[in-house]
């Protein structure tokens, strides 16, 4: 697909802004429930392992959905995957409002889940046919900051939302936005300058086995992995689940106190994207050293909070809001691996592995917090104490330990084959060209 005309140049921004919308929309579903888990918990009767199904089934549908989703997009197009979506998060955030019994709600968060694992794939695929090549790394960039947004309006807005409007009212109104979106990607979305509607080629389950096996293969397609693996989960859980809880019965911070410093979260999310992007644009042969990094200045902050003695000191909560928010460019960082260590054909394939990464690991961290607070609250019920808290948090060092070995691992492995790779082509080349990009490309 060529690149859209300047004659053609308001259309790409207009898609690009109702795709935009729909995935902060998504954000905003996904990370609804982290501010209302107290709530939840009284509303369903539920302890704190059954609340944490919520994300987890969340999670692992969202994870699950990945390298589906984008065989769907390539198949039947980014406008039609993308309203399937809209419809199904719409619906099931309004039986999510209503609910009043816990197996209804699991069911409808579930398919929040569906709808919203059909967003970021379905705009990255229009940022790629709409805009020129120059500009998409950009749009990128702006698409992952600007879609945090949904993050901030599911921890303010919707904590006095709950507190003034009750919980059917708070999520009938979320979910009424969505009607509204579904208008705009009828009216105003195609897939293509020329093209409301693509279709592409069905894949046979051999061709789909067999990209998805030599993606896998190729060690940067793993580095990029364990890069999302390990950056982004504490930020993820915090936010959707565990973060409102944490700062009000472990640390003692009001409510209001949470919901702003989960914002903050997002904020330094959306401020360090574009530093995070200038510095691996600059020192792409360095990616994998600055997700370590973060991830080391991530580990420290946690354990200064962990071993305070008492309720951390607010700037000090604020800095772990901060550094774990960085978490969340870090893991973009391992796209960007996948993206260079693989051919065109096979970037669906790896960009989808890649996405499991993080959201896996905070599967994992969501249920094993859920089953620590249990066993350390005397008597159950959802009125954990702060030490329950600590045990809980504490169950990330599991997670980054096995993470950082594994970045290390892949991190040799990608480096030795880009070597091998160049030495293979320097001999090929009798013209003695600059071959310096590719290997710079490692990790």
């Amino acid at each position: 697909m060529t690149a859209p005309s300047s004659s053609t140049f308001r259309g790409p921004w207009v898609v690009w802004v109702v795709g935009l919308l729909v995935y902060v929309l998504a954000v905003f579903h996904r990370s609804s429930l982290g501010v209302a888990g107290l709530v939840a918990a009284e509303r369903f009767h539920i302890s704190a392992t059954q609340l944490a199904t919520f994300t987890m089934l969340q999670l692992l549908v969202y994870a699950g959905m990945q390298i589906p989703v984008g065989l769907a997009v390539d198949r039947f197009g980014s406008r039609s995957v993308l309203f399937t979506g809209l419809v199904l998060m719409t619906a099931a955030q309004g039986v999510f409002a209503f609910a009043e019994s816990f197996p209804v709600a699991l069911l409808a968060r579930g398919f929040v889940g569906i709808g919203d694992a059909m967003t970021f794939i379905c705009v990255l695929r229009l940022v790629s046919t709409w805009f020129p090549q120059r500009r998409i790394p950009l749009i990128t960039q702006l698409t992952g900051m600007l879609g945090q947004t949904g993050a901030i309006a599911a921890a303010v807005p919707m904590t006095w939302a709950l507190s003034h409007a009750g919980w059917t009212r708070a999520y009938l109104v979320a979910a009424s936005i969505g009607l509204v979106l579904m208008v705009a990607v009828l009216l105003l979305l195609h897939d293509a300058p020329e093209d409301r509607n693509l279709r592409g080629p069905s894949l046979s389950p051999r061709a789909i086995r067999d990209s998805l096996a030599a993606s896998w293969a190729h060690p940067g397609t793993r580095l990029g992995f364990w890069m999302h693996f390990t950056s982004q989960f504490s930020a993820t859980t915090l936010s959707l689940l565990w973060g409102y809880p944490f700062l009000v019965r472990g640390e003692g911070r009001s409510p209001s106190t949470a919901g702003l410093l989960l914002t903050l979260i997002v904020i330094a999310t959306v401020c360090s994207g574009p530093v995070l992007g200038l510095l691996v644009g600059a020192h792409p042969w360095h990616r994998s050293t600055f997700v370590l990094s973060i991830v080391g200045a991530i580990v420290a902050v946690w354990t200064v909070v962990l071993l305070w003695p008492g309720d951390a000191p607010l700037p000090l909560l604020m800095l772990l809001a901060c550094v774990v928010g960085i978490g969340g460019p870090a893991s973009m960082v391992g796209f960007d691996v996948g993206r260079t260590s693989n051919p065109a054909h096979r970037l669906a394939s790896a960009t989808g592995i890649i996405n499991q990464g993080g959201f896996l690991a905070s599967l994992t961290l969501v249920v094993a917090i859920g089953f620590v607070l249990d066993w350390r609250t005397p008597g159950g019920g959802s009125a954990y104490p702060a030490s329950a808290f600590r045990w809980a948090m504490s169950v990330q060092y599991l997670l980054w330990a096995v993470g950082v070995v594994q970045i290390w691992r892949y991190r040799l492995r990608a480096r030795a084959l880009a070597l091998r790779e160049q030495e293979g082509t320097a001999e090929r080349d009798e013209l003695g060209s600059d071959h310096q990009p590719r290997l710079t490309n490692a990790d």
